[in-house]
């Protein structure tokens, strides 16, 4: 069940002086794995939202054990919650990218408070920071599963913000990637390729779905076993 509470920002350096603005933050926990039961805090602000308990726990019921020992990169990763998880049950690293400040210190307080030592936060644009998480992850010999959660285009400024995700999944490698997850808007048709990699499941939440994407190749080779 999720609580919240309120938090004055003016307290903050780069506040002061403002008029007073309240943040609601609500708190949910993570749900499976070594970490279960620590809280995460989630502000409710117009550029993040938090992921429905029911996809979470449909996406992790996919990947299930397949995660575990691998790097998780969530990119709009907003308060964090879908990668700490990924730690939780066995990631064996993960990546943020986060570039509202709200959001961001929520962040850091949830990562600090979960996995310190395994979570790796960067702080900026989304499409200008991936590149550098990406090569850090390339260097890794484990695969990556990458998440991505793009603010919904409905939102003033982000008529593009689909057309720009999926021009930087195309940068993924198939050597690089185990797989590509998706969070959009339901009413939007996702492509079936997208660069080397191939659809292979979606599936509804309500006005959210959720489309995994892997590399053709292993794809194509599961299909003939």
């Amino acid at each position: 069940m999720k609580n919240e509470r309120f938090e004055d920002r003016r307290s903050q350096p780069e506040n002061r002086g403002r008029k007073r603005e309240k943040v609601k933050l609500f708190t949910t926990t993570v749900t499976a794995g070594k970490h279960k039961g620590k809280r995460i805090e989630i502000p409710t602000i117009t550029t993040t939202r938090s992921s429905k308990s029911i996809l979470k726990e449909s996406l992790f019921n996919t990947l299930q054990f397949e995660i575990m020992d691998k790097n998780f990169v969530e990119v709009f990763a907003g308060s964090g919650s879908i990668g700490l998880e990924a730690l939780s049950r066995g990631a064996a690293d993960a990546y943020f990218i986060e570039y509202n400040k709200i959001a961001f210190k929520s962040l850091e307080n949830n990562a600090k408070n979960i996995d310190p030592a395994h979570a790796h936060l960067f702080f900026g644009d989304s499409f200008e920071k991936f590149a550098t998480v990406y090569s850090l992850v390339k260097r890794s010999d484990e695969k990556s599963y990458f998440y991505f959660d793009p603010p919904f285009a409905t939102r003033d400024g982000m008529d593009e913000i689909y057309d720009k995700t999926i021009a930087l999944i195309e940068t993924i490698e198939p050597e690089v990637c185990e797989m590509v997850i998706i969070e959009h808007m339901t009413n939007l048709d996702m492509p079936e390729r997208i660069g080397a990699l191939s659809k292979i499941k979606k599936k509804k939440f309500g006005r959210s779905t959720l489309s995994y994407y892997q590399p053709t190749q292993t794809k194509e080779t599961d299909g003939t076993n």
